[in-house]
Formats: C-alpha cells, structure tokens, sequence
C-alpha cells in the first residue's frame, strides 16, 4: 500500500502501517544524529526541557550538507546509518506515545521491540540527498547549532517526503530479520 502522512503523526495512523508499505510525509520533520541522541538524552534525564518534542514527531537520522543565502538552503539531505542510533533509541521511546524514524540500514532487535504499539521505521534510499533535499520546503528552525553542521538538529518543512518505505513496523516487523 501507499500512503500519504503528515505530521504531527497519529497513533491510529501509524499503527496502520506494515512492512513493505510506501510513505511520504508532509508536515515538519527534524534531524537528529549521534551526538543530538546524546544531548536529548542528557536533556530527559536532567529533567530539562528539550527545544523539540519526540512525540508524534518524524526523526530523521541525516547529516544535512546546509548553505545560508540569506536564509537557509539544503543542498543534500541523504539518511546516515541508523544502527549508530541504536543505544539512544529505546530510551527515547520509553517517553512517547508515538513517533516515527527515518534512515538507513535498519535497528538493532531492542529498538525493533522497543518500537511495538508505538513507532516505525522508514528506510529511505541512502545516497539520493540530493532528492531528499528536493522535498525540503524550508529550514524551520536550527537547534544546537554548537554541534556542528551534521550534528545539529534541523527542523524542516518537507512535502511528500519520500518515498520511504516502512522497514520496520509498530507490530515487530522488520525487512532486516
């Protein structure tokens, strides 16, 4: 099947989702890498309030190649290896309802049983930023710019984002198993 979501994203909506299906998003997504997991995660277990929000969010696991001309432009958008994302994951998720992830090369099997009932995982063709970058309407906003250019959190503006593909589903299924 084929489907259209937008942000923020809907448990029922989610929960429709299976292995093998086709998604584009529109609405706001935001980037998070290594080294924003981390801060994030510092942030929830401080008790500080993040300057983003988790639930019913898209996490896109990229380092954006980004270029200011007034305002900021994304030159490439590809997804990086969501594996590198693996020891942040599950604890992120103890503290959502809903959420979905998108990226490349898959979970470990804690984050794919971490994700039941709540989050998917959308696999997106690695190398095709530049196609990505396309569907980047604008950049929102930039947060923990200290970070560096691919470690900062990017929220941006997509239309049809996609396609991706659901690789891993709220009902512990995964194409990589």
């Amino acid at each position: 099947m084929e489907y259209e979501i937008r942000t923020p994203l809907s448990k029922d909506e989610l929960l429709k989702l299976r292995v093998g299906d086709s998604v584009y998003i529109t609405g706001e997504i935001f980037t998070a890498r290594d080294e924003a997991h981390a801060r994030a995660l510092e942030y929830l277990e401080e008790g500080k309030e993040l300057p983003f929000s988790f639930e019913g969010a898209v996490v896109y696991h990229c380092g954006p190649l980004v270029k200011k001309d007034g305002e900021w432009r994304v030159v490439s958008a590809g997804p990086t290896t969501s594996a590198r994302m693996n020891p942040f994951t599950p604890k992120i998720l103890e503290r959502v309802t809903c959420m979905a992830i998108i990226g490349k090369g898959g979970m470990s099997d804690d984050v794919v049983e971490a994700m039941r009932g709540k989050a998917v995982y959308l696999a997106f063709t690695g190398g095709a930023g530049a196609l990505a970058a396309q569907k980047i309407r604008r950049v929102k906003d930039v947060i923990w710019e200290d970070l560096g250019m691919p470690e900062a959190v990017w929220i941006f503006e997509v239309e049809r984002f996609g396609p991706c593909i659901v690789a891993i589903d709220a009902h512990g299924n995964s194409l990589y198993r």
